[in-house]
């Protein structure tokens, strides 16, 4: 059935607020441009959206030729502030910013193992909020969280999982209780490859997996464009997938034995010490990431001498990807996280190099461009787009 005429201008005045979010400013003429609208019909949606408050005038485009289609349209970006978290094992890091994305705040804040769980929820909120004051007076709107574990695909929440902090699930809990912003919280892999795939290194990709190579080790799963989160919210939980070469096998609740035993930060300090890169003995509980890139960079930096590690590295990925790629034969599979970014293009080629001779499937590796703030980025977009829809739907 065709659209009814509200329904029509509902949904023209959402297409030329994404194109204005996306790439404005924009004049009258570019808008009808590129949403290939009639003239009389972009000079209607812009008086409503002007009406309504969504956008304003910016500026004119510079053309010789004066008159209302040389004025420059721009999303109103001070209607309301977003902010996002990257909630770690042992920091949460924030940023706000307004509706186009620009950064008004920022700040992070370690939490150590032994800060009890009360304490460590309020720590996180009053960052939050303070945060949120030096950004100006602005209400949040939506908030959107990054953090380790699954998420109920039918609640939305974060699901109590042995192995992370308590003070995750009583942070997210406490903000949707004190903010009456709208909160958000996903998966830390699903934001990176969310971030990825609209700003980074799988822009021109519709459908990849994303390795997340840090302390820990996942998998994100994005399908013609859209991300796959599984009946339960689990799947990229690669840590705990099966794999030849360490003792014993993975269990319900414990990774040790999967892939994450192979491939994650504590291993890979592990192989980089056999290889004389890392005195394990000197890397303090926590500080394995920051050893595993370490190790990574000083393996590139030596040439031929790092050969040997960086090869081992490289078999040790290509089987988990190999795994993966069999199953789902994305085309396309990204190292991303700390020690993804710190290997590079030239740990990603070894892979590709080393899965080709595993898999009749031919994928390409990349890595990752957005490094370890994909997840800050990732929770940004994805508390832009609530906003967005909840702003930016004008009535019929």
């Amino acid at each position: 059935m065709p659209a009814s005429p509200s329904t029509a201008r509902a949904i023209n005045d959402r297409l030329a607020l994404r194109l204005l979010q996306q790439d404005g400013p924009l004049t009258a003429t570019q808008l009808k441009t590129l949403t290939g609208l009639s003239r009389p019909t972009v000079a209607d949606l812009v008086e409503r959206l002007r009406s309504a408050g969504l956008i304003q005038v910016v500026g004119e485009s510079g053309a010789v030729r004066r008159g209302p289609n040389a004025k420059l349209y721009g999303i109103v970006a001070d209607r309301a502030h977003l902010a996002a978290l990257d909630v770690r094992l042992g920091s949460v890091s924030v940023v706000v910013t307004d509706l186009l994305g620009t950064t008004l705040a920022e700040d992070s804040l370690p939490i150590g193992s032994d800060t009890g769980t009360g304490p460590a929820v309020e720590r996180a909120a009053a960052l939050l909020e303070r945060t949120a004051r030096a950004a100006g007076p602005v209400p949040l709107h939506s908030v959107g969280i990054g953090a380790p574990g699954l998420i109920d695909p039918a609640t939305g929440e974060l699901r109590d999982s042995s192995g992370l902090p308590a003070w995750h699930r009583g942070l997210v809990r406490e903000l949707q209780r004190r903010l009456p912003a709208t909160v958000l919280v996903e998966n830390e892999t699903n934001l990176a490859a969310v971030a990825e795939h609209r700003e980074g290194a799988a822009h021109d990709r519709e459908t990849f997996v994303l390795l997340w190579l840090g302390q820990g080790i996942g998998a994100a799963v994005m399908l013609d464009g859209k991300l796959r989160q599984g009946a339960s919210g689990g799947a990229g939980e690669i840590g705990f997938l099966p794999v030849p070469g360490v003792s014993g096998l993975p269990s319900a609740v414990n990774c040790e034995g999967g892939f994450h035993s192979l491939a994650g930060s504590g291993a890979l300090c592990e192989l980089a010490a056999a290889h004389g890169l890392v005195d394990r003995g000197a890397v303090a509980e926590g500080q394995e990431e920051a050893a595993a890139v370490d190790a990574v960079r000083a393996a590139l930096e030596a040439g031929e001498a790092g050969e040997p590690f960086l090869k081992e590295v490289a078999d040790r990925l290509a089987l988990g990807s190999a795994a993966v790629v069999s199953v789902l034969d994305p085309g396309c599979v990204l190292l991303a996280g700390a020690v993804g970014h710190a290997g590079g293009a030239a740990l990603a080629a070894r892979v590709e190099e080393r899965l080709a001779t595993m898999s009749p499937l031919r994928t390409e590796v990349r890595a990752g461009s957005l490094g370890d703030g994909a997840v800050l980025r990732g929770a940004l977009l994805t508390a832009r787009d609530a906003a967005q829809d909840a702003l930016f739907a004008p009535e019929g």
